[in-house]
């Protein structure tokens, strides 16, 4: 028997609640009538720490229900420890600590979308809108999922959310399995039937579509992320998380990321003509611009050479008037065959020849279209045949010789 009840009143909770209760219980309290959330209910929130910092004290709590709160202070002047300060007390409970900075809530989890954009947006820089789902407090119960008062703690399994099922695998020898409890799923509290809010049947929340201005910034890059800190799902007893989109880059048919983030890499083809006597070619760019790129002639270009044309790649984030480089690879287009009456023509015009010296006992040999998949086809053609014949009873083949 308790000689009074205040600080159990305070924090709505019964004298023989448990210390999961009254954790419970102060911090619904706490985060409802914090300072930053109701400037107007300091006074409150002062009395909802000083009874829970009493309550959760083992040494405290028993000199409070043998004396009441006059006992309390008595013990306090007498040395029996002082008081945290409310925001200290709710520092501690929220994992903030002294001095560390305060983290007012647990956060909820944050939501994760995949947005496609292409490399002209990326170059130019774009806004997309987004449309999605996400959970939002339900206003017609202000998130307690029913009327006031009606929300009470889960006799099953004590507001913890969990139960616990032990079962004895041989003697003397139990395995415990914790899973969701199935009074209160998993939330901890049960709501009568008849008293839950109609419009969220009882959930705290509901679904609500939102449109997200997503700022698609110039020189972003592929997988980076945009963050809407505080747009995630939103739940009566967290801080709401955060809505994170991430860039997902489609292929271009023409440009290509390079190494180092602000290059743009590209392959060009030429013809063989091109290669060896010069060329102007025009390049399309990301925002319309026409670019002439120009090879003299005298100038050969090899196959697979590579040049580059300075700040003419992807802006840098944060920094778009500074541009990487266009990387440019040629890949030279070989003729299938050249006319016969134009050979000696051509041999006058290229370097000549380089004087082979052939041996009286070299061999001829013939040159055949090459085909990588040809050695293994007839390697597998070879086994199997070896497989059949001693499948067949007729063994190795043996190549019969005559005599004369």
């Amino acid at each position: 028997m308790v000689k009074e009840t205040g600080y159990y009143d305070i924090l709505g909770v019964k004298p023989n609640c448990s210390s999961e209760d009254l954790k419970k219980a102060y911090r619904k309290l706490a985060l409802k009538y914090h300072p930053d959330k109701n400037p107007n209910e300091g006074e409150k929130f002062k009395q909802i720490s000083m009874a829970y910092e009493v309550l959760s004290d083992v040494e405290k709590r028993q000199i409070y229900d043998d004396g009441g709160e006059s006992a309390i202070k008595k013990g306090s002047s007498n040395n029996m420890g002082g008081f945290h300060s409310p925001m200290d007390l709710f520092d501690m409970f929220f994992g903030g600590g002294f001095g560390g900075g305060r983290q007012r809530e647990r956060k909820g989890k944050d939501l994760v979308h995949q947005m496609q954009v292409s490399l002209e947006e990326i170059y130019n820089g774009a806004v997309r809108k987004l449309a999605l789902q996400k959970n939002v407090i339900c206003d017609k119960c202000e998130g307690r999922g029913g009327k006031k008062g009606s929300v009470e703690t889960c006799h099953t399994c004590q507001g913890k959310g969990v139960e616990i099922k032990i079962q004895q695998i041989m003697p003397g020898f139990v395995q415990k399995h914790e899973q969701i409890c199935r009074s209160c799923q998993g939330h901890g509290e049960v709501i009568n039937p008849k008293d839950r809010c109609k419009t969220c049947n009882g959930k705290k929340t509901i679904r609500d579509r939102k449109i997200l201005e997503v700022h698609v910034e110039k020189g972003m890059l592929d997988g980076q992320r945009i963050v809407f800190s505080g747009e995630g799902d939103q739940d009566p007893d967290l801080q709401a998380g955060d809505i994170i989109i991430v860039l997902d880059v489609k292929k271009h048919p023409v440009f290509q990321f390079g190494s180092n983030g602000t290059d743009l890499a590209m392959v060009m083809d030429l013809q063989l003509v091109e290669a060896l006597c010069g060329f102007q070619k025009v390049i399309k760019t990301l925002d319309q611009r026409d670019l002439v790129i120009t090879s003299l002639p005298g100038e050969v270009i090899k196959d697979k050479e590579i040049k580059c044309i300075i700040g003419e790649g992807l802006p840098e984030y944060k920094n778009p008037f500074e541009k990487g480089r266009l990387i440019i690879q040629f890949n030279v287009v070989f003729p299938n065959a050249i006319p016969n009456e134009l050979v000696s023509t051509l041999e006058q015009c290229l370097p000549s020849r380089p004087r082979v010296d052939i041996p009286i006992t070299a061999e001829e040999c013939m040159l055949s279209e090459y085909d990588p998949n040809a050695d293994s086809q007839r390697r597998h053609r070879e086994a199997y045949e070896e497989d059949d014949d001693h499948f067949h009873g007729r063994g190795p083949r043996v190549q019969q010789c005559t005599t004369s």
